[in-house]
């Protein structure tokens, strides 16, 4: 656990607090503020299409070997981007740190869940949830309080001591292990299409630049990079044996829980991003990291509610729960707006309950639906589909915002009217999606899901609840 925690929530953290950081690294290594925009978007890149990579690694080396690796390669990394001396080592290396903490992921998380015993899932998913979505909850708060310190190295350096023990724990809990599939077939075509697909779209929304009218030189890799990773997973459904298994997502259950991952994603951050925007001109750096300070606490009480509830027959509903939440942050964000105060941090508030709630119960609506041998690939793709939308989507309505109204506020609103469609939209049609199959709200059977390697509940087939018509 230890080792997961201090690999993946670092750079997690980065993400966020980075956004309120912009104007010290800019000043402080002469990064123009374009520039380090387009940093921190492939740098989200790298970490989307870091999944693919991690998986098909994993399959033809040893796993463990590999993480010990990533952990070198990220621990050196961190190590630069704290100590960069000029702008292209600081652009390469955080570039790298997403790249790793990825490949970190798909490597380490796994088999915090399919190597214990069965009763300790429900933990393993509680440490899962406060991760990915805690450390991105208190990013805004330590950015907030390191912009007010006037330093930004000062993270940067927390950032490399804590991968120093990612790298630390790697070795004392190292235990070699076989490749997964030594034999399989190297998925080049998908591996292409996903960076080149990753590379482009993320670039696109890189230059995005807010207050300025959208050009070719944004939209056309933004429209290819997204055209090509809805080819890569029309590609893998139809592959006989694919990388990432796509069709077996295609039940009820899995496909009901993917939608509600990558819609929660995309309302969510972006709803967070447009009240940073907003707050880094309206208010000082200890006001925003006090805003957001609700948004951390809540993503702790729910990881700690999703472990005590996971071997129940409450996932779904969870689910549906933490959608709804995105909706009212979103409402109460467009009612509250332009006033700072109580009701922002409210909302934010709203917000980690509702991510913490939707996103990762929803992964494991995903995983708990097919055989345990696959999670690792079954992450790969959510994880790389969950990123695109999340990073991809936020910058996007940023650049919205700037041009959708005639003030900041106005068009604030506006894109956060998009938020709350985006989650009522993921609300609906997760539902339909789950309904659709009229699956049985059943606890999860972990020791079959872990022992015999079957699904941990019934899925049925898409649409099979509708009516059929009499020939």
């Amino acid at each position: 656990m230890a080792l997961v925690v201090c690999s993946l929530v670092p750079y997690l953290v980065l993400t966020v607090a980075v956004l309120l950081l912009g104007e010290l690294i800019s000043t402080g290594l002469g990064i123009s503020r374009p520039t380090l925009q387009l940093t921190v978007s492939l740098s989200a890149g790298a970490y989307a299409v870091g999944t693919l990579l991690a998986a098909q690694f994993a399959m033809h080396f040893p796993p463990r070997r590999l993480l010990v690796g990533y952990e070198v390669c990220f621990f050196v990394a961190s190590l630069l981007a704290a100590g960069a001396p000029n702008a292209p080592v600081f652009i390469t290396a955080f570039i790298a740190q997403g790249l790793l903490t990825s490949l970190m992921l798909i490597a380490a998380l796994p088999p915090l869940v399919t190597s214990w015993p069965a009763t300790k899932i429900p933990i393993s998913a509680g440490i899962l949830n406060l991760c990915i979505f805690g450390a991105v909850a208190v990013g805004p708060t330590v950015g907030g309080l390191q912009a007010a310190a006037g330093s930004w190295r000062m993270l940067f350096w927390g950032v490399a001591a804590v991968s120093g023990l990612a790298l630390l724990f790697s070795v004392l809990t190292f235990s070699d292990t076989p490749p997964q599939d030594p034999g399989a077939p190297w998925d080049i075509v998908a591996l292409v299409l996903g960076v080149t697909g990753c590379g482009a779209a993320f670039y696109g929304a890189g230059v995005l630049q807010p207050g300025t009218s959208v050009g070719a030189r944004s939209l056309v890799p933004l429209i290819v990079g997204v055209a090509l990773i809805a080819f890569l997973v029309a590609y893998e459904y139809r592959l006989p044996h694919p990388l990432v298994p796509v069709k077996a997502l295609t039940t009820s259950v899995p496909l009901a829980g993917l939608f509600a991952a990558l819609t929660t994603s995309a309302a969510a951050f972006g709803a967070m991003e447009l009240l940073l925007v907003v707050l880094r001109t309206a208010s000082t750096p200890i006001t925003t990291a006090l805003i957001f300070l609700p948004e951390f606490v809540a993503a702790i009480a729910v990881a700690v509610l999703f472990a005590a509830l996971f071997r129940t027959r409450l996932t779904p509903l969870l689910t549906a729960g933490g959608l709804v939440m995105v909706v009212a942050s979103a409402a109460l964000l467009v009612v509250a707006l332009p006033a700072i105060g109580p009701a922002l941090a409210a909302a934010t508030g709203l917000i980690g309950l509702g991510v913490a709630a939707a996103v990762s119960p929803a992964l494991f609506l995903v995983g708990l639906s097919l055989p345990a041998r696959l999670l690792q690939r079954v992450f790969a793709l959510v994880e790389l589909l969950r990123a695109v939308t999340a990073f991809l989507t936020a910058p996007i309505l940023v650049f919205l915002a700037g041009i959708l109204g005639r003030d900041q506020t106005s068009g604030t609103r506006g894109a956060l009217w998009i938020c709350l469609g985006i989650a009522a939209v993921g609300l609906a049609g997760a539902s339909a999606l789950y309904l659709s199959g009229r699956p049985r709200l059943e606890a999860p059977d972990l020791e079959r899901w872990q022992g015999r390697g079957e699904p941990a509940w019934e899925s049925p087939p898409l649409l099979s609840a509708l009516p059929r018509k009499r020939r």
